[in-house]
């Protein structure tokens, strides 16, 4: 039986970071970082390693040539063995962007974004998922940007961005600190939930709670506008429940004030463990001279992702939409 390429990368993926893992006593995730480098670099970067190892390395290296294979295919395959490596080290707050939903974000940033070449953010990349599946559906010269806290996931996007030859600028950071950047027309992001722990850096902010820890997904909404140019957009995963908490109003507020609401797409149950898991992808355009609120706002209910006909009647929908309100 033949396998696809996306299993054959997997394979030299895995096995040469199981490789590098036992031989330089590192974490599965940082192997993968290092094997990743490697190819990238089209040699073996680690000195410490045995002349025997450094032998089987380069045989398998050898094996299989990038350039045969598609970004999507190299994405898609470094995506697997990050979650393997996620689950083998239990990290619940880095749960990678689905495939299925960084396509239609990157649909929606295809139909929104007009111009032929733009700045684009991503202030939460992580291991440059969603960024570099928009990247590889976008049919523009994108000059992009991410920002994420997390040593290792960093190093990862780092990776992952060179495998696929995006050029993408990478910061080291809280990204709820200033950002010397300089503004973007574009934000993605998959939002993180939860509380924000610092509650000094919060004051800082519009959205800060009026008692206790601000929620970090509302402080990113308010660092992302903050980085966009007037008339920029910026596309979130939120969860469905975003204005059902206890400052949901202060969020109502800054969004009146600083933003237009474009659409609002809430993505299938199916997707996700229960209700209190579900997300809605969250499209807004920041104000300026000139920018005009839509007819109305495109509400979208999301079939299943897989249901080809339900997805087919939805897009042509949302095709329509665009033609009455971006034409």
């Amino acid at each position: 039986m033949k396998i696809s390429p996306v299993e054959q990368l997997f394979t030299l993926f895995n096995e040469t970071a199981l490789i590098l893992q036992e031989e330089i006593s590192c974490s599965y995730l940082e192997a993968i970082a290092e094997t990743g480098e490697n190819l990238f670099q089209g040699s073996i970067l680690q000195a410490e390693l045995s002349e025997l190892t450094v032998k089987r390395l380069k045989k398998q290296y050898q094996e299989i040539q990038l350039e045969k294979y598609s970004n999507e295919e190299i994405r898609k395959a470094f995506q697997l063995v990050i979650l393997k490596g996620m689950n083998e080290n239990v990290q619940p707050n880095h749960q990678m962007t689905p495939d299925s939903v960084g396509m239609l974000v990157g649909y929606l940033v295809e139909k929104f974004m007009k111009q032929p070449s733009f700045r684009l953010l991503d202030p939460a990349v992580g291991t440059g998922n969603l960024l570099t599946t928009v990247l590889n559906h976008l049919h523009k010269e994108v000059s992009s940007i991410g920002v994420e806290i997390d040593d290792i996931l960093i190093k990862l996007a780092y990776i992952n961005a060179n495998l696929q030859e995006h050029p993408v600028q990478l910061f080291n950071q809280d990204s709820l600190e200033p950002l010397f950047i300089d503004l973007v027309d574009a934000v993605i992001a998959d939002l993180p939930v939860g509380f924000y722990p610092n509650d000094v850096r919060a004051a800082d902010y519009q959205l800060k709670a009026n008692v206790g820890h601000s929620y970090a997904h509302h402080l990113f909404i308010e660092q992302s506008v903050r980085h966009t140019l007037p008339g920029g957009y910026l596309f979130f995963l939120v969860p469905s429940s975003l204005f059902e908490s206890e400052q949901a109003l202060l969020l109502h507020e800054f969004i009146k004030e600083h933003v237009i609401v474009q659409g609002l797409l809430q993505l299938p149950a199916s997707m996700f463990k229960n209700k209190a898991s579900a997300k809605s992808i969250f499209v807004l355009q920041k104000k300026g001279e000139g920018v005009l609120p839509p007819k109305q706002a495109l509400l979208v209910n999301l079939p299943n992702l897989s249901n080809v006909v339900e997805m087919d009647k939805i897009l042509l929908k949302m095709d329509k939409w665009f033609q009455e309100n971006k034409g």
